[in-house]
């Protein structure tokens, strides 16, 4: 269904690359790339989660060094700054190993000029994605539009202001967490991302993503 509507939406448009935020965002972007014709990849982030409830998103960190903190939940929990730089480098390993886990010696892709749309499962208080965006911005896409199947209304809002579009099927309130939303949420793993980016990157979804020449279950 997302896939169809952005289908209908990028009529016309060329030079269009999906990167999927894993590893959640990898199954729904697979879909997506597919029924828009177009190559899919990876961009790394990863949730700053508060020491004792990770699942809360105090902030987030993506490929380029960037960081962005969630001054809404940091506000009313009390964490220092030592464990906020404890928990990012926790993350940056973890993002690293997944760039090698996922990529190995692929290079990340080229975004300068396209047509990038950013797809995860959903967005709660959108931290991972805001800080991917930010990320992307940086690298000069010609536009970017973020796309979920489902979220909260008020991080959708955010969100509009600071990307060029969101695409979002269903925006339930109250919105509690993405989990909910579906009916089977497994656990994404390493080797299901692998499996469809091998998938992906052989032609099945869309031409390979350009890559910069600088490096040589089912939700």
């Amino acid at each position: 269904m997302l896939g169809e509507r952005l289908r209908r939406r990028l009529a016309g448009h060329s030079n269009v690359l999906v990167l999927a935020l894993p590893r959640g965002g990898v199954p729904v972007g697979f879909e997506v790339a597919r029924a828009l014709g177009a190559p899919l990849d990876l961009f790394l982030v990863r949730k700053l989660g508060v020491p004792g409830q990770e699942e809360l998103a105090m902030g987030a960190i993506a490929e380029g060094g960037v960081r962005i903190l969630n001054h809404a939940v940091l506000d009313i929990v009390d964490v220092e700054d030592e464990e906020i730089e404890r928990v990012a480098a926790r993350e940056e390993a973890e993002l690293r190993r997944r760039a090698t886990e996922y990529r190995g010696e692929r290079a990340e892709p080229e975004v300068r000029g396209r047509t990038v749309v950013l797809v995860d499962d959903g967005l709660a208080t959108g931290s991972t994605m805001r800080a991917a965006a930010a990320a992307i911005r940086q690298r000069g896409p010609a536009e970017l539009i973020v796309a979920v199947p489902v979220a909260a209304r008020e991080t959708c809002d955010l969100l509009e202001r600071e990307v060029d579009a969101v695409e979002c099927l269903r925006t339930p309130e109250p919105f509690h967490a993405v989990g909910i939303w579906y009916d089977r949420f497994d656990q994404t793993s390493d080797e299901e991302v692998r499996q469809l980016l091998a998938r992906a990157w052989s032609g099945e979804v869309g031409p390979p993503p350009e890559s910069h020449a600088s490096s040589g279950g089912q939700r």
